[in-house]
């Protein structure tokens, strides 16, 4: 396994535990030393490969609520949800530091019997004809049955082995991402949370200056992780930075006012790989791809996942190596089964439910247009200003004057409709 993030770890891990010589490769002092995510987890796959996780693991907090905000210049507008349910083990999601998670998942890896070797960066693989034979590292060459490659969104790996090509700037989107540090009290009072409660909080609207991309928060147990995440075409097209745009959202009132005397004692930038499904090719012989290197990350506008893709993918690809081990044949033939692993799960699943979405958020209105009509519409509607009441939909077509037109709102509903 080339990269200890949750897919080979989450592979390496399975492997081990079945009597497999297993190999960890992280170029990283230690694994998670290289990863800035901090989000939410979501899914049962954490409880379901470690049944003790929620005992051991250092997760932040469970997501006992989910919002989502919409921003206009000086207005916002916000959805929550909460429920009991959310509270029941298995959590629906929880809250992850990466730098301290991904340490943990490796360390149980090699508890299992996997060797983990971080601090060593892969240069390239073996070859023996036209099937992967093993890695070179540090000098070395280091042959195997099978490289999975869990090597993230630039995957050298994967490109080498022929199975995808570099990412084109519609392919990828750009993320950076402060941690605020605040007290445990300070957290749960600004965030109305108790005990382990957590809050994951979505947003979109003008800060992102028209360019298709959104911003989070999300609440750790002593912190905020607070990020945008924008279409890396539209930064270079528009020649913006996006630490510009991070800080256009920190300024928002809304915002703001949740960062008070709270410490920066982090940034960090990330590439987020969104490129169709059926453009990475996932194994071959000798080699399997898994997590971001083969673009596993769903998002929806409403959703952003990539974790738990990640991971799902790392146990297939375990399963899909058990199978070809009994077979002694590690072939494309036979590394085929992972697919069918992914299919019979939900990755691949979700992956084409979804994969006409993508077109939805390259919307300009969704970024202009309709931030400002919703807020403008909620503003009309909630204020008494002593005049006579209007019904609701008088004040919604006076919101959408000069906005957007009738035609191009209705054709937006049922596009919308139909692809997520």
């Amino acid at each position: 396994m080339v990269g200890a993030g949750p897919a080979g770890s989450a592979c390496a891990y399975n492997l081990a535990k079945e009597g497999l010589e297993v190999l960890l490769v992280e170029r990283g002092k230690f694994a998670g030393a290289k990863n800035m995510w901090g989000g939410a987890f979501y899914g049962p796959g954490l409880s379901e490969l470690l049944p003790d996780f929620y005992e051991e693991a250092p997760y932040e907090r469970y997501v006992s609520s989910q919002r989502i905000s919409v921003l206009s210049e000086n207005s916002s507008l916000s959805v929550e949800f909460k429920t009991e349910k959310f509270s029941q083990r298995p959590y629906n999601g929880i809250i992850l530091l990466r730098s301290k998670f991904d340490r943990w998942l490796a360390g149980r890896a090699e508890r299992a019997g996997a060797i983990l070797a971080s601090g060593l960066q892969v240069d390239g693989l073996i070859w023996n004809g036209n099937c992967v034979a093993g890695i070179k590292a540090g000098g070395d060459e280091i042959r195997s049955h099978v490289v999975v490659a869990c090597d993230g969104v630039n995957s050298s790996l994967a490109k080498e082995a022929g199975l995808r090509a570099k990412l084109e700037p519609r392919e990828v989107k750009q993320s950076v991402k402060e941690v605020f540090q605040f007290s445990p009290t300070e957290i749960e009072e600004r965030f109305n949370l108790t005990g382990n409660e957590g809050l994951a909080w979505e947003f979109f609207g003008s800060f992102t200056r028209g360019m298709p991309g959104g911003a989070f928060i999300y609440t750790n147990k002593d912190s905020l992780s607070i990020g945008v995440v924008i279409q890396l075409s539209a930064l270079v097209e528009k020649k913006q930075m996006i630490s510009e745009v991070l800080d256009s959202f920190k300024k928002h009132k809304a915002v703001a006012r949740l960062l008070e005397g709270g410490k920066p004692v982090e940034y960090s930038a990330h590439l987020i790989p969104v490129r169709p499904l059926g453009k990475t090719r996932l194994y071959s012989n000798g080699i399997i791809v898994t997590g971001d290197a083969a673009s596993f990350i769903l998002a929806t506008g409403l959703l952003l996942e990539g974790a738990n893709f990640a991971l799902a993918s790392g146990v297939a690809a375990a399963k899909a190596v058990l199978r070809a081990k009994e077979r002694n044949d590690f072939s494309a033939e036979s590394l085929s089964f992972y697919e069918k692993f992914l299919t019979d799960g939900f990755v691949l699943k979700d992956l084409k439910t979804f994969q006409q979405v993508a077109s939805i958020l390259e919307n300009v209105r969704l970024y202009q247009a309709y931030p400002q009509l919703a807020c403008d519409f909620a503003e009309r509607l909630l204020t008494n200003d002593g005049k006579p009441r209007k019904h609701a939909w008088r004040f919604f077509t006076e919101s959408m004057r000069e906005k957007v037109s009738a035609y191009d709102l209705i054709r937006d509903v049922l596009k919308g409709g139909r692809r997520l």
